[in-house]
């Protein structure tokens, strides 16, 4: 049958790369557009906060509509693949504007922030509803569509690893305003710096390259004895003028050595060049895919039957909160990642390499949630994985800024089980689908996916709401040295040990999930028998 063929390798690989686009806006927000706002943008951590959680929560009823619409789209194309193609322009032209940094009031840039995220919070649901939805109509086979999704998720990770092992690193060099530097010795590791641009710069930082030594304002030093020195320091240069700050901690310091970085030049020019990424990649997976699983042919449209078979699909009702739950974990544990390098081991650059790895170990995650699948069911697989990788995370509260080999191991080894929850989770909406069908007789796979979808990115601006509140409350300030080292306790256990609670919590719902691989190998059966009998009609 049709339906249950093998899916061509060139087809997952086309698939895949839809959402290594998706990843490249989704982790490229999740990871940065925070460290953005606050320390490139200068807008409130609280207000950040309070911005992703309500246009998350509009979000929601944005992603019901696109899954309403997505089911209800009729084009020579399929339902779901043109809405791919249609946006992908559109996605890489808001996820520009997000790091753009318009020159306007305190008030103005809110106004700003939320119109652009809310744009792209929109334009990104009828992206990407419409994709997830995709995996559940290119193949009616469960392990077959789990398969798809460990493909899927082998180019979400890619994508994630594009932007976040390279944008730091691109922002360094776009960044670079070619300054006037002159370093004078005190002693061995002591230096007075002064620094100098041919054209004002809104927002530079300075720091060295390997962010060993401690910069501090040399009036500060001469008028108290009390000034603070941190590894780097933000602040706004006019054309001509000279900056003096003391150094110290970095013996053998060179002009090669000092970093001063235009951050909004950097980041604006850097997410250009991923946003024309974005685009292609979307382009080719709507080229490479196919639609094969279509909705029963005595199926009448009807929306009000739709929802009331959404409400009593109880595997749905059970990953609509596990979705919450595991997306509330991932993104504090990404979403702090830059401001933990950059604030308390005092290396920003390095955040990139320790993102690269985390993807690589999403990647292994990824690729071996097929096999282990296979051999404990996706319930139990998954149960494992939230308190594996919640319990490892934990550890990261018993690391110093110099246990750096400890923090990349931990981070690691707690990704590698992380990545197991989307591979899983994407799939099993799919079963979701199904189980409607074989119960009711009726498929709403958008629906399905858009509900589900829903909480996936609620969960983020659930996180983004925790992590705005919480460095809030510890009175962060991304351009203030001493507010930032207030704020340390506060950015060590939301690297921590707070992710692992909402872990647990995850794990313990996922045993209310009913559908056992038996359940499922039962409704794929059947669902396969009816849909050769409707052929036969």
């Amino acid at each position: 049958m049709a339906n249950i063929d093998k899916i061509k390798l060139s087809e997952k690989i086309g698939y895949a790369l839809g959402d290594g686009a998706a990843n490249i806006a989704w982790r490229g927000v999740a990871t940065f557009l925070f460290v953005f706002y606050t320390d490139v943008f200068g807008i409130n951590p609280a207000a950040v906060g309070l911005l992703m959680l309500v246009a998350r929560f509009s979000d929601g009823i944005s992603d019901v509509l696109m899954g309403i619409i997505g089911d209800r789209t009729n084009s020579r194309y399929g339902k779901f693949r043109p809405w791919i193609l249609w946006t992908a322009i559109p996605l890489g032209v808001i996820l520009s504007l997000l790091f753009t940094t318009p020159d306007l009031t305190s008030t103005g840039k809110i106004i700003y922030a939320y119109i652009t995220y809310i744009l792209f919070t929109l334009i990104y649901t009828a992206n990407n509803i419409p994709y997830g939805a995709l995996m559940a109509v290119i193949t009616g086979d469960n392990k077959e569509r789990t398969s798809l999704g460990s493909y899927r998720m082998v180019g979400a990770f890619g994508g994630g690893m594009i932007v976040q092992g390279a944008l730091l690193f691109l922002v360094a060099h776009f960044g670079n305003v070619n300054p006037s530097v002159l370093i004078t010795e005190i002693d061995d590791s002591s230096y007075q710096v002064t620094v100098s641009v041919s054209k004002d710069v809104e927002n530079v930082n300075i720091k060295t390259k390997a962010g060993i030594a401690h910069f501090s304002w040399f009036d500060d030093v001469a008028d108290s004895e009390t000034a603070i020195a941190v590894s780097s320091l933000s602040f706004s240069m006019e054309a001509n003028e000279s900056y003096v700050f003391l150094v110290e901690g970095e013996p053998d310091l060179t002009v090669d050595k000092i970093s001063i970085i235009d951050q909004k030049r950097g980041y604006s020019h850097s997410i250009y060049i991923m946003s024309a990424f974005l685009a292609l990649f979307m382009i080719i997976t709507f080229y490479s895919t196919r639609e094969r699983v279509m909705p029963p042919k005595t199926q009448q449209s009807n929306l009000i039957q739709d929802l009331k078979d959404l409400i009593k699909n109880r595997p749905w009702l059970v990953l609509l909160f596990i979705g919450l739950l595991f997306n509330v974990y991932n993104s504090i544990k990404q979403g702090i990642v830059v401001i933990y390098f950059t604030h308390y081991l005092n290396n920003q650059l390095l955040a990139g390499t320790y993102l690269v790895g985390l993807m690589l170990a999403s990647i292994a995650g990824a690729m071996a949630t097929g096999p282990l699948g296979k051999k404990l069911g996706k319930r139990k697989l998954f149960i494992h994985a939230l308190i594996f990788s919640g319990a490892v995370n934990a550890l990261l509260i018993f690391c110093g800024p110099g246990d750096i080999s400890a923090i990349f191991a931990i981070g690691i080894i707690s990704e590698f089980a992380a990545a197991i929850f989307p591979t899983l989770f994407f799939a099993m909406l799919g079963d979701a689908a199904d189980y409607s069908e074989f119960k009711n007789g009726r498929r709403a796979t958008g629906l399905v996916y858009s509900a589900g979808s829903f909480s996936t990115k609620f969960g983020g601006g659930v996180a983004g709401a925790i992590i705005g509140l919480i460095l809030g409350a510890y009175h962060y300030s991304g351009q203030d040295s001493v507010a930032i080292q207030g704020a340390i306790p506060a950015i060590k256990m939301l690297m921590s040990w707070i992710p692992t609670i909402i872990a647990l919590l995850a794990a313990a719902l996922m045993t209310l999930y009913p559908l056992t691989q038996s359940k499922l190998d039962e409704i794929t059966l059947e669902l396969n028998s009816r849909r050769a009998r409707e052929s036969a009609e």
